[in-house]
């Protein structure tokens, strides 16, 4: 096998920019380059297409070769019987057969996955879990940011299921409270855990925006009881809605990513919640942070292609 044969390429196509990389290998994940540029979705699809070729181009400058093969995170998913993109934040790329546009413009093949399922390839592979537990065989990857999603990683291999949306638990059912959710059902775990959702559950109490890190820098300070309500929600909902994914995958580790994830509670007082609602007397199940940071994107896309 050629040196080149063993290089990973990696997209990450995100709303504001798109990053490319590429690794010596998945034994050796060395990174041999790394380009980015901004996405301007505004433009237009045809012209996203066109920056995902302009970013492949300046790896392969770099390299002096354009591979067979590249994976790209994308902000939404590929439907798997339409063959077309849905729930996008990326709006111009939904209802557009990403995938095969991509091939027929640069030539090459592309493996897709959406943007949370590349956060646990990565931090299964390259950051919290395989620095610490190395032996998991059943991984969730959790984001909790703006929105909520997640993937699952099954012997180091990417589940995604037969529709595509394996892991997906920001859209399990979880309280009336939090309301109309853009999927069309009320009371999505995006819309109670999200952090624009706790803000807004907090602006509903006191009139007044802050940022989710504010509120829990107020909480921390003991100075602002809307403040704990707030933290004490999100820990509350967040054991509750986290163990109808236990119960069903019993994951050995959950890693967090996204904002949300950043607030330490979770790991605590979150846990704790976990634990009252979990089906077992018990848990084992690891719940812990990550480790690649911005880095995760793009490469869980490149580890697409193992």
């Amino acid at each position: 096998m050629s040196e080149r044969s063993k290089h990973l390429w990696g997209i990450d196509l995100g709303g504001t920019k798109i990053e490319g990389v590429v690794l010596e290998s998945s034994i050796h994940p060395k990174v041999l380059s790394r380009h980015r540029l901004a996405t301007e979705s505004q433009k237009g699809y045809e012209h996203v297409i066109a920056q995902v070729g302009k970013v492949i181009q300046k790896l392969g400058d770099d390299l002096q070769y354009l591979p067979d093969q590249i994976g790209i995170g994308t902000p939404g998913i590929l439907d798997s019987v339409s063959q077309l993109m849905k729930n996008c934040n990326s709006t111009c790329l939904n209802g557009q057969p990403f995938k095969e546009d991509l091939e027929k413009e640069l030539n090459r093949r592309f493996v897709l996955a959406n943007d949370a399922n590349c956060f646990a390839l990565a931090e299964t592979n390259l950051g919290a879990v395989k620095e610490n537990f190395k032996e998991a065989k059943v991984v969730l990857g959790v984001i909790m940011g703006t929105g909520v999603g997640g993937g699952v990683i099954l012997k180091g291999r990417l589940h995604e299921g037969i529709h595509g949306i394996g892991g997906e638990w920001g859209h399990n059912f979880l309280h009336e409270s939090g309301g109309q959710c853009y999927c069309g059902k009320v009371g999505c775990v995006e819309t109670v855990l999200s952090g624009p959702a706790l803000e807004k559950f907090y602006f509903s109490l006191t009139n007044s925006s802050k940022t989710l890190s504010e509120i829990y820098k107020a909480h921390l300070a003991g100075e602002d009881k809307d403040a704990s309500m707030t933290i004490d929600r999100l820990t509350h909902y967040f054991g509750q809605a986290m163990s109808v994914v236990v119960n069903i995958l019993d994951p050995d580790v959950i890693v967090i990513g996204g904002g949300v994830g950043n607030i330490d509670a979770i790991y605590s007082e979150g846990v704790e919640s976990l634990k009252k609602f979990v089906f077992n007397d018990y848990l084992k199940t690891a719940v812990i942070k990550p480790k690649l940071g911005d880095s995760a994107g793009v490469f869980g896309a490149a580890f697409l292609n193992v």
